[in-house]
């Protein structure tokens, strides 16, 4: 997952500790052991006018005490280098010049601490800059277990991204953390959609409510809340069918669904390989119907990891979960800066 990304991050460190270890005039080592320190010896007054070294106010880079001060040219070519790395990577452009600004926040002008290595510096202000982008997260069964009952959670999104697959790797999942699910049967347009969400429901031993092909989605859903409430479910999960937010006709009936159902979650889902075109969909999504969350499906086969570090920012809800295979069980709940760890290596 993300296998390209990993491969130019791991070069742009590289890159970064290289220009601020060349900048410091040496490689820098580690602590030596304390020496003594010797009694002051008081100054001789300077002669009267004799001008002050001016050497602090020409060096690049100040190493004192096991701090470093950059300036802005001391690391310029590589935060150019790590712009295009972004860029080329699907990350969004509002995206990667945040990355950028925080990166060259925390680097440039301030003293910073080396610790043990400069690439130490280097591998904990790019993970700072990633996942603030990132955000927090949201752990869906911490929400369900603080949340009245039952919890319904809408599922959206356009054709093709595997909505519905993940609505039954997301029933999976609440089953073995030990809720109750009901899957409501919503996509009644789709040519064979309430046979597949059976089909698997059936496998998993999740009641599925369904009415006939063609039927008022809106009128599915209601059933399903209803039949949760009278079997003390603990959660409903609504399948509905794909659609594009300039389709005014299914936007209308998704308005509706949203009327009848009142979902406490409305989950967005997308493709992670469709990178750039999956954080714009997602965004106009959110604009035309409201989004509470992102699930992105296919991420075992994305090699950039563009969306996943993008759609969060950009429109301002967390990812709740990554599809990385085609068993139930290949569904994992995102958390950003374990992601994060993930494509530094697991070292920063």
């Amino acid at each position: 997952m993300f296998d390209s990304l990993k491969k130019k991050l791991k070069n742009i460190r590289t890159k970064f500790t290289s220009n601020i270890e060349e900048a410091a005039g040496a490689e820098i080592a580690p602590p030596a052991a304390p020496e003594p320190v010797p009694e002051p010896v008081k100054e001789e007054e300077p002669m009267k006018g004799r001008e002050e070294p001016t050497f602090f106010n020409r060096m690049k880079v100040l190493v004192r005490d096991r701090e470093i001060l950059l300036q802005e040219k001391d690391i310029e070519e590589p935060l150019f280098e790590l712009e295009m790395i972004l860029l080329e990577s699907d990350v969004a452009l509002p995206v990667t010049d945040e990355i950028i600004a925080r990166m060259r926040g925390d680097l440039v002008g301030r003293h910073r601490k080396i610790g043990s290595s400069v690439d130490d510096l280097v591998a904990s202000t790019l993970r700072s800059a990633l996942c603030g982008v990132l955000g927090d997260g949201l752990d869906l069964l911490d929400y369900i277990r603080e949340s009245e009952r039952p919890v319904k959670i809408l599922f959206t999104g356009v054709n093709g991204t595997g909505k519905t697959t993940t609505v039954a790797k997301v029933g999976h999942y609440l089953q073995k953390n030990g809720f109750t699910v009901v899957i409501g049967a919503g996509d009644t347009f789709r040519a064979g959609a309430i046979e597949q969400i059976r089909t698997h429901a059936n496998r998993l031993g999740i009641k599925v409510i369904q009415h006939q092909a063609g039927a008022d989605p809106s009128a599915v859903l209601f059933d399903a809340v209803q039949y949760a409430r009278a079997h003390n479910i603990d959660v409903v999960l609504a399948d509905t069918a794909g659609r594009f937010h300039n389709r005014a006709n299914l936007m209308n009936q998704l308005e509706k669904i949203r009327r009848v159902m009142k979902p406490d979650l409305v989950v967005y889902v997308d493709e992670a390989v469709a990178g750039n075109d999956a954080v714009i969909r997602a965004d106009e999504f959110n604009r035309a119907v409201g989004t509470d969350a992102v699930v992105l499906t296919k991420a075992d086969m994305d090699r950039k990891g563009g969306a996943a570090i993008s759609i969060a920012h950009t429109v301002g809800k967390p990812i709740l979960f990554l599809g990385t295979g085609q068993g139930y069980d290949d569904i994992l709940p995102f958390e950003p800066c374990v992601v994060v760890d993930e494509l530094l290596g697991g070292d920063a």
